[in-house]
């Protein structure tokens, strides 16, 4: 809604000559637009929405002082309209008299626009006790400076009442907005586990809540505590704004929690994906450890003077914990859920990894074993080429390798000796002879 502006300028000069018939009808005209406008504002100011608030409301604080005096202030300002009303029928009266008012009736005239003629009491014309200073029972003004007077109270009526409409306007509304999504944050918070005293969000949640409370509270009772007046200086009635910062605290803190809220939702919809996961890995580690013991046993048996590492059981640690984590999402804990899951990732792939190394570690003789058995044949193959394969040193030398790699326990050492030589002899037996007789010619 519009606010009306002061009240209009001086009906005229105190020190001025006694006017004409004219002129004293063309200020007196000007006095009647006056008096209008200043009824129209006065009215305004009765009726504003912001003072049937602040009249009804039950006031604390900085507001409760300052509308006291503004009451006061109004109650001073309809008695210096009075006033003023009486001096403007006592003129209007004087000059209905006659046509042509004589130099008396015009003196007289003068005196009531522009001399000091209105008589206020003291109180009305301290400004309802705005100035300090003894009091007096009456004080006498002209209509110019009782203008001057009722626009200063205007103002600073209008000031309070614009500025605690103002904070009501804005800040009510939006703490019940905040405080609705509250809820629904705190339903969906309950309902993944974040609840007071058992995740920190859950306990932000209630302290946000208690503050949206004391927030509303202390807005409706003492609206002038938040509002923050122009640093422009400027003079306009309600210049400034609300002070929103502690409910712009309140809404940031309120999206942290949503945000957290949302990544425990994550959690919950793909925890028994990442617990099958877990299951897998973990079993794969198991069953890689179960085939390394084995093997372990496998190279003890068939393999002589070799150092086969130990190979360790299951991690105890990690299936507790994994049973936690279950346990977890049964119990819908999603927020302890969600670092234990992490963390067990991890460390479930680096079992797995262990377990492996283990597995290669044991059957690392195995299978040099091999690799032996493969070398000795691959020779015995190449000699057969060449027609060699009944040669009696060389059917030796294999008979012994592959007595050494296909007996039980295999000295690996030993073995790889008697491939060695198989391999010497037979590259010896490759080699190119000379013909008889080629040199006697």
């Amino acid at each position: 809604m519009g606010v009306p502006g002061p009240f209009p300028g001086s009906p005229g000069r105190p020190d001025a000559p006694v006017p004409g018939r004219e002129e004293v009808d063309r200020a007196l005209a000007r006095l009647g637009a006056e008096y209008e406008a200043i009824e129209t504002s006065l009215l305004a100011l009765q009726d504003h929405a912001g003072r049937r608030l602040l009249e009804g409301a039950d006031l604390s604080g900085t507001t409760k002082e300052r509308w006291a005096a503004t009451e006061r202030s109004i109650t001073v300002l309809w008695s210096l309209f009075d006033a003023y009303t009486a001096v403007l029928e006592t003129a209007r009266e004087l000059r209905a008299r006659r046509r042509w008012p004589s130099p008396e009736e015009l003196a007289e005239l003068s005196e009531l626009l522009h001399g000091e003629g209105v008589t206020v009491p003291g109180a009305a014309a301290a400004g309802g006790g705005a100035e300090s200073g003894p009091a007096l029972l009456s004080e006498r003004f002209s209509l110019e400076q009782l203008v001057e007077r009722m626009n200063g109270l205007y103002a600073r009526s209008l000031d309070v009442i614009v500025a605690a409409d103002a904070v009501w306007s804005a800040l009510p509304a939006r703490i019940d907005l905040l405080s609705a999504e509250l809820q629904r944050t705190r339903s969906l918070a309950h309902s993944v586990g974040v609840r007071p005293g058992e995740h920190p969000a859950g306990d932000d949640l209630e302290r946000i809540t208690d503050e949206l409370v004391r927030l509303r509270a202390q807005v409706i009772a003492d609206p002038l505590a938040f509002w923050v007046s122009s640093s422009t200086g400027s003079s306009a009635p309600g210049g400034g704004r609300p002070d929103t910062g502690r409910y712009d605290r309140a809404a940031r803190a309120l999206e942290d929690i949503r945000r957290e809220v949302a990544a425990v939702l994550d959690v919950r919809q793909d925890a028994e994906r990442r617990l099958m996961q877990l299951r897998d890995v973990l079993s794969r580690a198991d069953r890689t450890l179960t085939e390394a013991r084995q093997a372990r046993g496998e190279v003890l048996a068939k393999i002589a003077a070799s150092e086969v590492p130990a190979v360790s059981g299951p991690s105890t640690a990690l299936h507790e914990q994994l049973a936690a984590a279950a346990e977890y999402r049964r119990r819908s804990q999603w927020h302890r859920l969600s670092p234990l899951l992490d963390s067990l990732e991890e460390r479930a792939e680096d079992e797995l990894h262990r377990a492996r190394e283990s597995l290669t570690a044991v059957t690392a003789p195995l299978a040099v074993r091999a690799e032996l058995r493969g070398r000795l044949d691959a020779y015995k193959a190449k000699v057969a080429r060449h027609g060699m394969a009944e040669d009696p040193l060389l059917v030796e030398r294999y008979d012994v390798a592959r007595r050494m790699l296909w007996s039980a326990p295999c000295d690996l050492r030993a073995a790889e000796q008697a491939v060695w030589r198989y391999q010497q002899a037979a590259a010896e037996a490759l080699v190119p002879q000379p013909l008889e007789g080629k040199g006697d010619r």
